[in-house]
């Protein structure tokens, strides 16, 4: 079998290769570049990634390769991000590298050539009468299958998960047994194509600044000001530079450039218990196309090793989540990841549509 595998210089994908050398195989290695040379501060910090991935590959004898995907990335990836920002949504960059790049474009350049394309991603595939699920990883902190909701059928099956039933722990341990360099490496935090600076420079180049006011919601009274409705998100709690806190982001007024917080860590303005999705993707199948009362499931709205046990219910393309618990900071654009009761599917993810819609 030939396997492309996809290398980011960090342990996790180099523990990949040593696997599936260990197990036989002669996998094919790939870095897949997308910060951008010509830009100082948006290169994408990669020569040290480049070397630990070279190194790898010069370890176990493959083939090694470097795929620049970056006008794909910024046509794709980061036109989104930045037109979901314009919009006053929460975006979620790492989902849509993943189904559009990641598993988009490399697989149209390079990956059509194998039979396989294995990533050290924290996740895993089920197969249930002869067709392949995306399913969670056994370490719940690490899962990742949340990045991965909105892969379609033909990405998933081809798909190799090795790490997805491992520990961290067992990962870093099989690093340092194979005497790897990355296995002290810490893991990867933010958003690689931001290089050098930070998400809300990187948005002000586009967008700019609009002074706009922060008003507390239960009192009309104006707090402060904000540089631009585009820079916060629902539930967000650091950086809206007010003394007396905790303040929390409660909703935003796009016409008026308003952003309307509540202060305190159990206020019920920075609460909900439902939610509506649009554009839900199933990314095998609809397991309830004949169900017509509600579905126990479990979900995610945000990156966290917590799956919510709660209801799912439709009407037409509109999929509603009842939660089980109160969910704080319930932001429009993000996505809505949903699972099965036992949180080992993942079926699928609908984008979170504002609340008054």
């Amino acid at each position: 079998m030939e396997i492309a595998t996809l290398l980011s210089g960090g342990v996790d994908s180099s523990v990949v290769v040593h696997l599936l050398k260990e197990q036989g195989y002669d996998p094919a290695l790939f870095y897949i570049k997308i910060g951008m040379d010509d830009d100082e501060d948006l290169s994408c910090t990669a020569e040290e990634d480049i070397e630990m991935a070279t190194y790898i590959a010069k370890k176990y004898g493959c083939r090694f390769e470097i795929i620049d995907l970056q006008k794909e990335y910024w046509d794709n990836v980061v036109s989104y991000t930045i037109d979901k920002v314009r919009k006053g949504f929460t975006p979620n960059p790492d989902v849509m590298c993943n189904k559009l790049i990641k598993f988009g474009c490399f697989e149209q350049k390079c990956g059509k050539d194998f039979d396989k394309t294995a990533t050290g991603h924290y996740a895993s595939t089920t197969e249930i009468d002869g067709k392949v699920y995306l399913s969670t990883a056994i370490d719940p902190v690490k899962d990742q299958t949340d990045f991965l909701a909105q892969i379609d059928y033909l990405q998933v099956s081809k798909l190799m998960f090795p790490l997805g039933r491992m520990m961290k722990s067992e990962v870093r341990d099989a690093a340092l047994r194979a005497a790897l360099p990355t296995a002290k490496r810490k893991d990867s935090q933010g958003i690689c194509f931001l290089g050098k600076i930070n998400y809300n420079d990187f948005i002000r180049r586009y967008l700019g600044e609009k002074k706009g006011k922060i008003v507390e919601l239960e009192t009309g009274k104006i707090l402060g000001t904000h540089n631009g409705y585009w820079f916060h998100t629902i539930g967000q709690r650091k950086g809206l530079g007010l003394g007396g806190g905790p303040w929390f982001v409660i909703k935003k007024d796009l016409e008026q450039n308003i952003i309307y917080v509540s202060r305190g860590y159990e206020v019920e303005t920075q609460y909900g218990q439902e939610f509506s999705m649009h554009d839900f993707h199933f990314i095998t199948d609809n397991p309830w196309e004949s169900v017509k009362d509600s579905i126990d499931v479990t979900f995610k709205i945000r990156h966290t090793p917590e799956f919510i046990p709660g209801k799912l219910t439709h009407d037409g393309n509109i999929y509603r989540i009842e939660s089980s618990k109160k969910l704080q900071g319930i932001a429009p654009g993000q996505f809505g990841v949903v699972y099965d009761k036992d949180a080992n599917i993942c079926v699928g993810s609908g984008e979170i549509l504002c609340k008054d819609r």
